[in-house]
């Protein structure tokens, strides 16, 4: 991250303007077809996951810095696909419980699915930001680990309805809980040009931000953008073709779905109270996508009195599982344990 990105890191986003009340609608599509994957692929292990479209990243790593016992109790803060809450709930005993949480109803609705009524499994619709709260309320107590990817899953990207891939048209949404709070589009047209090139040089690193802001700005004056292809098209414009497999729209296009879902505001929140939700010898497990996310990680985990780094430099996937899965290139896995 760049010096003035990282000087930046925790200042809130300005806002100019109101967003509209207006809410794009739930995206198409949403539940289709994976019903069938899920049984064309029981008793297949992770294919469950693949047949979500889905391939849990760092997998063999995070199951190693999460040490399972099996009579622990594991929370799963981004259940997503159900990669790595299969595998862990494949190493629980009897006497075990995982709890898995997602703000997005899909994964649940799916995990419901591959868990069969396993009393084990305990599901919850709901942010991790808000896990201390909910395990101090429900009286679990104490976990012995924790895991939160914070990647998409590969079906919200491969959805087009859902907004997050600028490959597929589709309408400009990016919630992740799609039950309320302000669309992509909505922050597209209420947000001011000043608020929109913060957005995309702290939380996208994007080095033509403002450039892209303006254009933006130019071209919702003569009526909203139409999706994703539409905003693609403008990042594409507004910044030309660049070398390397990096699209134009990308950083834009994370920084928005980040500003649209709170990522980094969440992702604070639970870094800060992560400790409390740990018994002591607990393990914390975080894979991060990039650098900003990564950076808060690597910072919250210094703290010599709350835990113990279980490696000092991050653990990246191998070639071979880049091979197989490209999306895990950029994934990086920081652990530590509760002291």
């Amino acid at each position: 991250m760049s010096a003035r990105a990282a000087k930046t890191a925790k200042k809130p986003l300005r806002k100019t303007g109101r967003p509209p009340a207006a809410r794009a609608p739930v995206a198409d599509g949403q539940a289709a077809g994976w019903r069938e994957a899920l049984e064309a692929s029981r008793g297949e292990g992770f294919g469950w996951s693949r047949a979500f479209g889905h391939r849990p990243v760092l997998l063999d790593e995070t199951l190693e810095a999460l040490a399972v016992r099996p009579g622990g109790l594991y929370v799963d803060a981004t259940l997503g696909g159900g990669g790595h809450a299969r595998a862990i709930l494949g190493r629980l005993g009897p006497g075990g419980r995982l709890l898995g949480l997602d703000a997005d109803g899909e994964p649940l609705e799916w995990a419901r699915a591959w868990g069969g009524g396993d009393p084990r499994l305990r599901l919850e619709r709901l942010n991790f930001a808000a896990l201390g709260a909910f395990l101090e309320k429900s009286g679990l107590g104490p976990a012995d680990g924790l895991l939160a990817d914070l990647g998409l899953n590969s079906r919200q990207l491969g959805t087009a309805g859902r907004g997050f891939s600028f490959a597929l048209d589709g309408p400009l949404d990016m919630r992740l809980d799609q039950g309320g709070g302000p669309t992509a589009a909505e922050v597209l047209g209420g947000w001011g040009e000043e608020a929109l090139a913060e957005a995309f040089w702290r939380l996208g690193e994007e080095r033509g931000a403002r450039r892209l802001a303006r254009l933006v700005a130019e071209r919702r004056a003569a009526g909203p953008i139409g999706g994703t292809a539409e905003l693609a098209a403008l990042a594409e414009e507004a910044l030309g073709r660049r070398g390397g497999r990096i699209h134009p729209a990308t950083r834009m296009f994370m920084a928005l779905r980040l500003a649209v879902n709170r990522e980094i505001e969440s992702l604070e929140a639970f870094l800060a109270g992560a400790r409390g939700c740990l018994a002591a010898g607990g393990r914390l497990a975080v894979i991060s996508f990039h650098s900003l996310e990564d950076r808060l990680v690597k910072v919250a985990l210094r703290d010599e009195g709350s835990w113990r780094l279980l490696r000092r430099k991050a653990v990246k996937p191998s070639p071979g599982e880049i091979a197989a899965n490209p999306r895990a290139r950029s994934a990086r896995l920081r652990a530590a344990e509760a002291v």
